[in-house]
């Protein structure tokens, strides 16, 4: 009677894993249909502790652009010349920025702001300590076609559009401008706020004075007419016909092309 206990319950554990073992091989063999196909089932996405949670994956596979954060602050302190600000609900430019003490009464922060739709200047005095809303400025590459009286024409390489802008956006660096020269424009929510040119370009000199030979034991820089009308300090030994490379940033001889 004992033996045949003992053989029941053999058999019945011998079934009970049977069972166990086609049921885990059933679940596994979907999985890895699944993953063929080139889904994730939903126990691959909660069992691991360490698993990076769905929202953070998605997040992370966006474009930069859609997932940065607008209207991000900071203090009076770091406003810089070139910040674009909203304030008072208009979105403003700071052209200057001067940091002044005032005894006990504590620092400012004196600015010039342009407005960006009206483009009417105001001046205005910040706290180091007040919260400013800055205003993401985006930057775009285009290219240099023409200029029409006040107004600059350019192309955005990728789309071949057209684009109108004002010469002031450029300042003195306008003059040197040149055909499919390639420029970056600054854009505040979509309106342009400022442009500029490659640190370096090559111009040519129209007119410069002969060197007199022994004439000074040291060499000293002479102005020189460049071909965009402006007019640089270049060494003495650069004569008229020659190409040198100018900074833009402050009209300075670099060096010869």
């Amino acid at each position: 009677m004992r033996a045949l206990l003992c053989r029941r319950l053999s058999r019945s554990l011998y079934e009970a894993a049977a069972s166990s073992s086609s049921s885990s091989f059933s679940s596994s063999s979907s999985s890895s249909c699944f993953r063929r196909l080139g889904f994730r089932t939903l126990s691959s996405l909660t069992s691991s502790s360490n698993h990076t949670p769905l929202s953070r994956t998605l997040l992370a596979s966006s474009p930069w652009s859609a997932t940065q954060l607008r209207g991000a602050k900071f203090l009076g302190s770091d406003v810089r010349p070139g910040n674009c600000i909203r304030r008072k609900g208009r979105i403003y430019q700071v052209l200057k920025a001067q940091h002044t003490q005032h005894g006990r009464g504590g620092a400012t922060i004196q600015v010039e702001l342009r407005d960006i739709d009206s483009g009417s200047k105001v001046n205005e005095k910040f706290r180091t300590d007040e919260t400013i809303e800055s205003v993401f400025v985006e930057e775009k590459s285009f290219l240099y076609l023409y200029t029409d009286d006040d107004n600059i024409v350019l192309m955005e390489p990728g789309t071949f559009s057209q684009m109108e802008v004002s010469k002031d956006l450029f300042g003195k660096a306008a003059a040197y401008l040149k055909d499919d020269m390639k420029v970056t424009l600054h854009l505040c929510d979509g309106k342009p706020t400022s442009a500029s040119v490659p640190k370096r370009v090559t111009c040519t000199v129209v007119e410069a004075q002969v060197p007199v030979k022994g004439s000074t034991a040291t060499p000293q820089y002479k102005r020189v007419s460049l071909d965009n009308g402006l007019t640089v300090l270049a060494p003495p030994f650069v004569l008229a016909g020659d190409s040198i490379v100018i900074d833009t940033t402050d009209d300075s001889y670099i060096t010869r092309a």
